[in-house]
């Protein structure tokens, strides 16, 4: 099996939850260097990687072909240009950059050089998500009306962390991190918009960035889909709403991967390492072809963020489809900036 030498620009949360455990586990990859500017926190799992004191001297010295960017946004761009430039392809963590400017410069040079760029947009590889595509695909809600996708957390608290609570610093608050994923799977389901409508602010206070958003995102088909995130809710919604000709259908947000890692889960590669679902988690209501009405409690198939880096590995030995290639989540940065006019002028904004 053809190996891949992996690059990690950090190791705090993202790199010890979302990277490192699948880089080791999936047989195609090898993680050679790893950046700790001051701690040596991978040794005790990954001592086979060398560790680097910075971006720039992993990228001069480290024997690697695939560069993770995993560090704060405000840094994507800088850490992004400077791997391209060095002849090694990127993976980098969402959001991609602060604003559409930087990600259409990084694609361009991704272009240039011949290398790839993918964003890891690891919520696709969710069980719920999965389950609201599966549902749609099969019809029975009939010509979707309405949708709305949430992200809700109940954290009144700062958490601590500048990069993501300071409104000073471009790319912080809700709108770009949670946001990410609602605008990517809005897209991914529905394609893109022709108008938007966005309320973004800060709960906790102007002292903090933005912890709430609410974007309304208008199709040609009269479609209209709403996402929306607060950091205020205590008791949970349903994360999805499904509302078509024929029906509803309603999914809650039960993928458990991220809390299974955090409590040292291993991802096995290619086997289901989740736990298994105690209850159903969604309910599908609609007319059947005799006009009779059919509820049904509906439960997911276990997501595998595994499958990402499967599916970068067969990009690279066998050519197959890139996973969420930078050119295509430009437009997710589209809609990010445009929410961000919207609720700062008070206005819908055509895209």
């Amino acid at each position: 099996m053809q190996l891949v030498k992996v690059g990690l620009c950090a190791f705090g949360m993202s790199g010890k939850v979302f990277h490192a455990p699948f880089l080791k586990e999936h047989p195609g990859f090898f993680m050679s260097a790893v950046v700790e500017r001051s701690k040596e926190d991978s040794k005790e799992k990954y001592p086979e990687a060398t560790i680097y004191r910075s971006v720039e001297e992993m990228l001069k010295n480290a024997d690697i072909e695939l560069v993770v960017v995993n560090t704060p946004v405000q840094t994507h761009f800088e850490y992004t240009k400077m791997a391209l430039e060095a002849g090694k392809n990127v993976v980098v963590e969402k959001p991609f950059t602060v604003n559409v400017s930087q990600a259409e410069e990084l694609v361009k040079l991704a272009e240039e050089k011949g290398l790839f760029l993918s964003v890891y947009q690891n919520r696709r590889f969710d069980r719920d998500y999965l389950q609201v595509q599966k549902i749609m695909s099969e019809g029975n809600v009939g010509n979707i009306k309405e949708a709305e996708i949430r992200f809700d957390r109940f954290r009144t608290e700062p958490s601590g962390k500048a990069h993501k609570e300071n409104p000073e610093a471009t790319g912080s608050g809700s709108l770009h991190d949670l946001g990410s994923h609602l605008v990517d799977q809005a897209v991914q389901y529905f394609g893109f918009p022709e108008r938007l409508f966005a309320d973004v602010f800060s709960m906790k206070g102007k002292e903090f960035a933005n912890d709430y958003f609410e974007i309304i995102l208008f199709y040609q088909n009269d479609l209209r889909v709403r996402l929306k995130s607060s950091v205020f809710t205590k008791e949970a919604h349903y994360a999805y709403a499904i509302h078509g000709e024929k029906g509803s259908f309603l999914q809650e947000r039960t993928d458990n991967q991220e809390n299974e890692l955090v409590a040292g889960a291993v991802p096995e590669y290619g086997k289901e390492w989740t736990q298994p679902l105690k209850e159903p988690d969604g309910i599908l209501n609609y007319l059947n072809e005799n006009k009779e009405t059919q509820r049904i409690f509906t439960s997911s198939e276990p997501g595998n963020y595994m499958n990402y880096y499967q599916q970068i590995y067969e990009f690279i030995v066998f050519g197959y489809a890139l996973p969420s290639p930078a050119e295509e989540i430009i437009k997710n940065m589209k809609i990010i900036d445009a929410a961000w006019e919207s609720s700062k002028e008070g206005k819908i904004v055509t895209l």
